[in-house]
């Protein structure tokens, strides 16, 4: 078999051999090729030492001379090179106690998680597959290399590696891989918020994020998302659905584009559901208050994850009015954009049909024609460059104290009060006529 790899990385490789030492591309990169999927990056082994490989190239940076890496730079890339290595005891479900060196190719892969992601290349020796990791990529399976009990003791986040795989790659896990990841799911407990956040957003952005059933199924899901567990295990008697809250989650997710903030809201949109759902006296269920109980829980749980600033308060806006449906007037448009948000209107929009798709046929006619409706009202007001708030409105606080009017809260009631007018009729944003209004208004304070 023969990939093609950039030139960058065929120049290093061609670097280290001609001074006598193996090298070859490895892990993902050979995998994504083999698949005709771009690599993200080059990771390239080595029996050369930390310290031969720097001195055989003008540029690198010890990234991780502890584990034996060292990032050689090639025309403004980096490219990550690392010691064949073996790993010493684990004993934290992370990391290694040491890292010892080795001379042996075999003894390198052999430590790596899965098969599909020990293997190596290089343009002299072609594919070296001494685990089966082509014969799985044939089968599309995720299996672990050697033990996998083994394996996931090393590092349990490989557990959530695994489904992450399957989801990236459309594949199935291999019994005994599985098996090992329901054994073994309490020991997430011990890796940090940020790592598991790192795996669980690249399985929700992945083709198939609705394999997060495959988490929920191996016992993962309760040991980083509990809150999913209970929207698995709470059913919707209800026209409007015909699943649990949970299966509708996992069927929302493959409505809306891979984007972080619309697929982190489509999981948790309905997280508030299993706390408020009621049911009435003829067997119905209801979840009336679900989206301000879910933006409370969709904050918690992503402060918990330690998700960065900005896409949390954006999960959190679109949770809470993910539910809300104005009808499809200029007026109610306006007013809908100006308490959702201008900036996240747009993936409201994303929400709510994505979230309608994965709900019953009842009604479907009806709720298809007020989405259509509003999402046609919102470019037309964008066209015509409505105001829809405050931002966009043609006076401001420092015109009204230019007006005369003393600083202090009076000056943002007064522009809100003109703001709804605004909201009411867009022509009367016009800078004559809202003066003359905060004059009127001015004099009833």
């Amino acid at each position: 078999m023969k990939l093609q790899l950039p030139a960058k990385v065929r120049g290093i490789l061609e670097v280290l051999n001609a001074h006598g030492y193996e090298a070859y591309a490895v892990g993902g990169c050979v995998r994504d090729s083999i698949l005709a999927r771009s690599p993200d990056d080059w990771d390239i082994t080595t029996s050369a030492t930390p310290m031969e490989v720097k001195a055989l190239f003008s540029r690198t940076v010890d990234t991780g001379l502890q584990h034996g890496t060292v990032t050689v730079l090639k025309g403004g890339e980096g490219f990550e090179v690392t010691t064949y290595r073996v790993d010493g005891a684990y004993e934290d479900g992370r990391h290694p106690k040491e890292v010892i060196y080795t001379s042996s190719l075999a003894e390198d892969l052999r430590r790596r998680d899965f098969t599909i992601n020990a293997m190596a290349y290089n343009p002299r020796d072609g594919l070296v597959d001494l685990y089966g990791g082509m014969e799985d990529l044939q089968k599309g399976v995720v299996r672990c290399v050697g033990d996998p009990m083994e394996r996931f003791s090393e590092d349990a986040l490989r557990l959530l590696r695994a489904v992450r795989f399957c989801a990236q790659l459309g594949f199935s896990m291999e019994e005994g891989t599985r098996q090992a990841i329901f054994r073994l799911a309490p020991r997430l407990s011990c890796i940090s918020a940020e790592r598991i956040q790192t795996e669980l957003v690249k399985l929700l952005l992945s083709p198939h994020p609705e394999y997060l059933r495959m988490a929920w199924e191996a016992g993962i899901t309760r040991e980083i998302l509990p809150e999913f567990d209970a929207m698995m295990e709470t059913p919707q008697h209800t026209p409007h659905h015909c699943c649990s809250v949970g299966e509708h989650t996992l069927k929302s997710l493959t409505y809306v584009r891979a984007q972080k903030a619309l697929r982190l809201t489509m999981l948790l949109h309905d997280v508030g559901k299993p706390q408020a759902r009621t049911t009435d006296a003829g067997g119905r269920d209801h979840f009336k208050g679900h989206g301000p109980v879910g933006q409370e829980m969709a904050e918690q749980i992503l402060l918990r994850l330690k998700m960065d600033r900005a896409t949390t308060e954006t999960v959190k806006r679109l949770v809470q009015w993910h539910d809300y449906r104005p009808n499809p007037t200029e007026e109610e448009v306006r007013r809908a954009v100006y308490q959702i948000g201008e900036e996240i209107f747009p993936l409201y929009l994303e929400v709510q049909r994505a979230d309608m798709l994965a709900q019953s046929q009842y009604k479907r006619e009806e709720k298809e024609q007020r989405q259509k409706g509003v999402a046609c009202l919102y470019e037309k007001i964008l066209r015509e460059k409505q105001c829809v708030s405050l931002k966009t409105l043609a006076l401001t606080g420092k015109d009204l104290l230019t007006a005369g009017m003393s600083p202090g809260p009076d000056v943002g009631r007064v522009l809100a009060a003109l703001l709804d007018e605004v909201l009411e009729e867009p022509s009367r944003n016009h800078r004559e006529y809202l003066l003359a209004r905060a004059a009127e208004l001015m004099e009833k304070i």
